[in-house]
C-alpha cells in the first residue's frame, strides 16, 4: 500500500508524522494508530439495535438515499465513552494539537461516529463538506476489521487529483489502520464490502 507508514513510535511522533503528511501532499495513511480493543465495543453496539441508517444531506434536507450510501452509523457523545473510546479520543486530541502546530488550522474538535457496513453496501464518491458550512477541515477514518482480506473488498478510495477519477489510492480497511485526509480536497468512495465492514469515521473541525 503506497504510503503506508509502518510505525513503533512514541504516540506523540506518530501524530507529528501524520501532521507533516497532511502538510505534504493532503493526506496520511497510518498502521497500527491503536490497539483494535474498540472492536467489542462497536460490535456490542450493533447487536443491541444502537445502529440507525446512514443518510446524506444537512438539516432538514438529511434522508436517507441507499443508493448513495447505504451504511449505519452511530454518533458517538463524549458523556457516553466507554474505556477504549475514551483512550482514542486522547489519541486524537494528541493528533488535533500536532495538525494545529503544523497547519495553523486552529481545529478546536473532533466529532464522529462508528460506521458499519454489511455485506453489499458502499458509499459512491463525495466530499465531507456541505456547500454552506465548511467547518470539517480533516476527515479521520479508523478501521476496526481484523483478518481482512482483499476477497473482502470495501476499499476508501482517495482521489488525489480533485474531481478526477485518476490517480487514485486505495486503503484495505485493516484493523488498526488510521486514515487522515483535507475534507475539501479528497473526493473519496467506500467501495462495495463483501464482509461485514467497521470503522470510526470523524472530523476535525474549526469553529464556524
Amino acid at each position: 500500500m503506497r504510503g503506508a507508514l509502518r510505525v513503533r513510535k512514541e504516540q506523540s511522533e506518530i501524530c507529528d508524522q501524520i501532521a507533516d503528511d497532511l502538510v505534504e501532499r493532503g493526506y496520511s495513511i497510518c498502521e497500527d494508530f491503536v490497539e483494535s480493543e474498540l472492536v467489542d465495543d462497536t460490535r456490542r453496539l450493533w447487536e443491541d439495535g444502537q445502529f440507525d441508517y446512514a443518510r446524506v444531506g444537512q438539516g432538514e434536507e438529511k434522508q436517507r438515499c441507499p443508493s448513495v450510501r447505504s451504511d449505519w452509523i452511530h454518533w458517538l457523545e463524549t458523556q457516553e465513552f466507554t474505556d477504549a473510546q475514551e483512550r482514542y479520543s486522547g489519541s486524537l486530541e494528541e493528533l488535533r494539537l500536532a495538525n494545529n502546530r503544523a497547519t495553523m488550522m486552529g481545529i478546536f474538535e473532533w466529532e464522529g461516529h462508528l460506521a458499519i457496513y454489511p455485506s453489499g453496501t458502499f458509499y459512491r464518491r463525495h466530499l465531507d463538506v456541505f456547500r454552506q458550512a465548511r467547518e470539517r477541515k480533516v476527515s479521520s477514518i479508523l478501521y476496526l476489521n481484523q483478518g481482512w482480506t482483499p476477497a473482502d473488498g470495501g476499499e476508501l478510495r482517495i482521489y488525489l487529483n480533485g474531481a478526477e477519477l485518476e490517480p487514485f489510492v486505495d486503503v484495505a480497511p485493516r484493523a488498526g489502520t488510521l486514515v487522515t485526509f483535507l475534507s475539501e480536497k479528497f473526493y473519496h468512495e467506500v467501495l462495495p464490502a463483501h464482509a461485514e465492514r467497521m470503522s470510526i469515521t470523524g472530523w476535525f473541525r474549526v469553529r464556524s
